[in-house]
């Protein structure tokens, strides 16, 4: 898979991808990572980026000559699988099932918006989607840049090594991790379940998946309204409520 990241900063994207798993996927091939200035596709004396907003107001906002001019020269055979996005604070939330899709294309190219925003053609005109990575306002498109390729990074076979390793993360499958242990298997009193060191794999999984579910429900109810539950999932969840219920005084 090819990441194209269109961004006025380039040398913030060194250090996050120049660094263990992405780093070990492009130098294996699986993955190339590239960034793009637009300002190299600004023509005029200056290489001006941006201007003032019509209507009048304050900031700058990026002129979309340099941005379609940067996204067209990426874009080597049209009839590749590709997906062009824009992250910015108005866009679609990014979660999980996103960074799923986007694995799936063959061309991923990413718009970092700076200043007061881009101008509107450029999302009406050229962009597949606007997505943001949570409520909130960032100085640049940068850091949820560098957040989606990461997580679009992992989804592609191979990158993680271990088979199925991807499939075992939170929100894969709708739900959270399970709790995981390490050796020693004691640490300052406090010992490792028996059941993981019981060599009783059907065991570990059910106690695995019960532990996802319970973490779901501690944590992060509002998932499981969404999820379709499996009959042994549903059973794993009274047993949970049960123990709950166990529980209060």
């Amino acid at each position: 898979m090819r990441i194209d990241i269109i961004s006025l900063f380039p040398e913030m994207f060194s250090g996050p991808f120049g660094h263990s798993i992405v780093k070990r996927a492009c130098e294996a091939d699986r993955l190339t990572i590239s960034i793009t200035n637009p300002r190299d596709f600004a023509f005029d004396k200056h290489r001006i980026v941006d201007d003032s907003p019509f209507g009048g107001g304050c900031g700058m906002v990026m002129k979309p000559d340099p941005i379609f001019g940067a996204v067209r020269s990426l874009i080597a055979d049209p009839d590749q699988r590709r997906r062009i996005v824009l992250t910015c604070p108005g866009g679609n939330r990014f979660d999980q099932t996103k960074a799923k899709e986007l694995a799936g294309y063959d061309q991923l190219i990413l718009i970092c918006g700076h200043y007061e925003g881009i101008d509107e053609r450029v999302r009406l005109h050229l962009v597949d989607e606007a997505v943001s990575i949570g409520d909130y306002v960032l100085t640049g498109g940068e850091l949820p840049a560098m957040v989606i390729a990461d997580a679009v990074a992992r989804m592609i076979p191979g990158v993680l090594g271990a088979a199925g390793g991807a499939e075992e993360d939170s929100f894969y499958h709708g739900l959270l991790e399970y709790p995981q242990y390490t050796r020693p298997r004691a640490f300052e009193g406090w010992e490792v379940p028996e059941v993981l060191v019981s060599g009783d794999h059907a065991k570990i999984d059910r106690w695995r998946r019960k532990q996802s579910l319970k973490n779901t429900l501690d944590r992060r109810p509002d998932l499981l309204a969404n999820l379709s539950l499996s009959p042994e999932d549903t059973e794993l969840l009274a047993e949970i409520l049960d123990e709950k219920a166990g529980e209060e005084p």
